[in-house]
């Protein structure tokens, strides 16, 4: 087959539009164990005795505590494991473990996902709460084990009361038994995968437990797992949207995510059960997932959310922070609860954003910005943006317009700069999402402050990004466009090199029209491996490892070569889409002139570059390749569990569906991204399935 060729015409003096400096972005959504079990460094599970089972689907589910969930005897006792709530360590959380041992070094262990993963040296902090019953000058041995050997170990000596005889205890002369926080560390003597955290007494006796806690010496922060962390830094992204999605409104008003709840001392931030523990997902039973005890402990919470986004700043940008507020309303796809508008309680809601953009950005004298202080951070956060709701639309029952309303016209009385983002719901190309746009659009002509930006949602087949590359050139520029989630979804819904070219396809479109494109972020960002609600999603991982996917890739190119100035294509990019090339040319900072080439076809290609009277352009050139990492992309092939007898799901050659299996199915395809030096001719090779950027100097 001959090689095509195509040319492209640039001048460098035709700029077509400038581009803003924060579109490429990140979501975070607690969801297939981004924060608890992810993110969130803390190594065990259920470590305040908090759990609840949840079962069931959309409206329809239940709720159960299971507060032993993850825990369990090393010897085969379960009735010496007892959950207590008398005077706990906070109310907020009243659960604890009272342990007793009938004999010396009986004790209990937790489960801890797929187990502890120890690296040989590494140290890894411990902290427990602990309430002496009846135990007199004993102590508490912490063992990592596996298989009868132990790769960390530490004894921590327990605080014992001595009994007052009848006279002092009559007069009330005697000390008595209260909770105390303990700490030590583990050095892990080898590398160990699979191991489980045990605690032993070293005598008989009893002692309660609460909040016990282990996290990784090397945790950024002390809060956020170190190789995940990286992950996210290196996209060096502009900003965080947080903390959801669907999250964001709970499955009822009841668990909805409550900001104030999840700030302040960590013992205090009341534990719910996770919205997506009764998403099937991936697998497994139709009413009972294998992550039906999935909860959100808040160790994120939404101080660490704003110190996150300082941490992910770097020299290249800023990452700005951007919370998402419930605007009294359940998810619409789980739930038709609201809190009316003319009501008391729905003005606590607008009253929590008020409380929110203080604890930001308020004065240490303030009520919330005292509070930001004392967990630490003194200095604003300088909040500049906040999204009025999360994926809401116009019904019968969800009056979004006057809700949106109540929140700018409260939060631009206090606060006028502050940016606000609506929505248009979860569907694009719909009457619903024409109903949405026409509501900001109509309020920005007399009030152009009243929305920023709107938000709007696709997850879609690869297909539809290839054809709606120009989805935005045609949009009106007085209210801007935030891309909140988005991604392609092939029909294995899976991270193929495919998805990732369409992708990437598509927001060539986004940054030739970055002047209404102010923001986009991929959806979801996190997979743990075995505990997926929805794929695809941009990191995949487990207890030790990470995998970047192509979609990953495209991120990151988008964000390392964005430009400042998109240059006038004069229709030659509708041109080559013809031959399946998808291309953006842009200016960035230092005036260096960057292309970006999708090649989507099923052939190799040339890209001739010359400037508008034909001369081609040579010199040093740099380049980046990004393709499978086989050289030759993956074709999709459809993989559904069904039904069986039992009520599971299956697959067909009869093997279980469980969650693992599903996700060995659809694991991301390896991919190459190669960056290069390179001597530019003129013209440049495009490989089939793959995208090409190239970066040079303009012509004077």
């Amino acid at each position: 087959m001959s090689m095509s060729e195509n040319v492209l015409k640039l001048s460098n003096e035709k700029i077509a539009k400038s581009i803003t400096k924060d579109m490429i972005g990140l979501f975070f959504e607690d969801i297939n164990c981004a924060a608890d079990g992810g993110l969130y460094a803390e190594m065990l599970e259920n470590r305040s005795f908090e759990a609840i089972k949840t079962k069931g689907t959309g409206r329809n589910y239940v709720m159960a505590e299971d507060n032993l969930y993850a825990w369990e005897s090393t010897d085969q006792k379960p009735q010496n494991l007892e959950i207590s709530m008398n005077m706990p360590v906070s109310e907020k959380n009243p659960h604890y473990l009272r342990f007793t041992a009938e004999k010396p070094g009986e004790g209990f262990y937790n489960k801890a996902y797929e187990g502890i993963s120890l690296t040989k040296g590494q140290k890894y902090n411990l902290s427990f709460y602990a309430r002496e019953v009846f135990y007199k000058e004993g102590e508490v041995q912490i063992l990592i084990t596996k298989d009868g050997k132990t790769y960390a170990e530490n004894t921590v000596g327990l605080k014992f009361i001595t009994e007052p005889d009848g006279y002092n205890q009559m007069i009330g002369k005697c000390e008595s038994k209260e909770w105390h926080l303990y700490k030590a560390q583990l050095t892990a003597q080898d590398d160990v995968h699979g191991a489980r955290f045990e605690m032993h007494l070293t005598k008989e006796g009893s002692y309660e437990f609460d909040l016990i806690s282990l996290i990784p010496q090397d945790a950024v922060a002390g809060v956020f797992r170190k190789d995940l962390f990286e992950a996210l830094k290196n996209l060096h992204p502009a900003f965080l949207r947080f903390p959801g999605g669907c999250i964001v409104e709970g499955t009822s008003l009841l668990h909805r995510y409550e900001w104030k709840k999840t700030v302040g001392e960590l013992k205090d931030r009341k534990i719910k059960p996770n919205l997506w523990a009764t998403q099937g997902g991936n697998a497994i039973k139709a009413w009972e997932t294998s992550d039906c005890h999935y909860m959100q402990s808040y160790g994120i919470g939404f101080y660490e959310y704003f110190v996150l986004c300082e941490l992910l700043s770097s020299e290249k940008r800023k990452c700005k922070a951007l919370p998402v507020l419930n605007i009294g309303v359940a998810c619409q796809f789980r739930s038709y609860q609201t809190v009316p508008v003319d009501s008391e309680e729905f003005q606590e809601y607008v009253q929590d954003a008020l409380d929110l953009i203080e604890f930001a950005n308020g004065d240490v004298n303030t009520k919330w910005g005292s509070l930001r202080a004392k967990m630490g951070h003194p200095q604003s956060f300088n909040l500049e943006m906040i999204a009025i709701g999360n994926e809401q639309w116009e019904s019968d029952y969800v009056d979004v317009a006057p809700r949106y309303k109540a929140f700018e016209e409260a939060i631009h009385k206090v606060y006028p700069q502050m940016k606000l983002l609506g929505t248009a719901g979860p569907f694009v190309k719909h009457e619903l999402y024409d109903i949405g746009w026409n509501f900001y659009r109509d309020n920005a002509k007399s009030n152009p402050n009243f929305c920023y930006a709107v938000d709007e949602h696709y997850y879609v087949a690869p297909e539809w990004l290839y054809q709606n590359v120009d989805f935005y050139d045609d949009y009106p520029r007085d209210v801007a466009v935030f891309a909140g989630e988005y991604a392609a979804h092939d029909l294995n819904l899976t991270n193929s090199v495919e998805s990732a070219l369409a992708e990437a396809a598509m927001m060539t479109g986004m940054e030739k029209n970055g002047d209404v494109v102010k923001l986009a972020s991929y959806a979801p960002l996190f997979n743990r491996i075995g505990h997926s609600q929805w794929t695809p999603d941009l990191i995949w991982f487990n207890e030790e490892s990470v995998v970047y996917t192509p979609n990953y890739y495209v991120q990151k190119i988008f964000s390392d070569y964005a430009g400042s100035k998109a240059l006038q294509l004069d229709g030659q990019d509708k041109k080559l889409r013809e031959q399946k090339l998808y291309v953006s040319a842009v200016l960035d900072d230092e005036e260096k002139i960057i292309v970006k080439v999708v090649n989507a076809s099923e052939e190799e290609q040339t890209l001739n570059l010359t400037d508008e009277k034909g001369q081609v352009y040579l010199g040093e050139c740099e380049k980046v390749l990004m393709q499978a990492a086989s050289g030759k992309a993956k074709p999709v092939v459809q993989t559904e569990a069904v039904d069986t007898k039992d009520g599971n799901k299956g697959l067909p050659g009869g093997d279980t569906a469980t969650n693992f299996k599903m996700c060995e199915l659809r694991k991301p395809e390896a991919t190459s991204c190669i960056i290069s030096k390179i001597h530019l001719d003129g013209k440049v090779s495009l490989p089939p399935k793959t995208i090409t950027v190239l970066k040079f100097e303009k012509k004077n």
